[in-house]
């Protein structure tokens, strides 16, 4: 039996969720179950429902743009979806869309990565390139991502 990724990233140090905001840890990729990896089938960036085409993950998609409310840095909704670092800097926030993605944006509201809705705890980058992945249990949301990933989040 393998340990679940909220015990992993406890043993790391990484801090608790609070409310809905979700920390974001770099991941080694060495390190990860089979299962949360890209080698897994679910998890495969070529897998046609993880694409950045796919109808719901695509950028095209008015649902995942920054301009409409729901994803708009100007949110008030999304101060309450952070993405932090364990030093407790603000990264940028997350929304879902109404197909189930995940959106992960930048503190100015650039797209950064998605989850898909069904099928994967996978992110990808909006290029459709593995990123990492995605913990959600009763206790909130950990962002674990490759230090790839988490440099995109510092881009303006």
């Amino acid at each position: 039996m393998r340990p679940a990724l909220p015990l992993i990233l406890a043993l790391l140090g990484a801090p608790a969720p609070a409310a809905a905001d979700a920390p974001m840890v770099i991941l080694d990729r060495g390190q990860l179950p089979f299962d949360l990896g890209p080698g897994h089938p679910a998890n495969n960036p070529a897998r046609a429902s993880n694409a950045p085409h796919a109808a719901w993950n695509s950028a095209g998609n008015t649902a995942n743009s920054s301009q409409a409310w729901e994803n708009r840095p100007s949110n008030p909704a999304n101060e309450q979806r952070l993405i932090f670092t364990a030093d407790g800097e603000v990264r940028g926030y997350y929304a879902q869309n109404a197909g189930g993605v995940l959106n992960l944006f930048d503190v100015n509201g650039r797209r950064i990565a998605y989850r898909p809705a069904r099928g994967t705890r996978s992110l990808f980058t909006t290029a459709g390139q593995w990123c990492g992945t995605v913990d959600q249990s009763r206790g909130g949301m950990v962002l674990a991502v490759t230090p790839e990933c988490a440099r995109d989040f510092l881009r303006h």
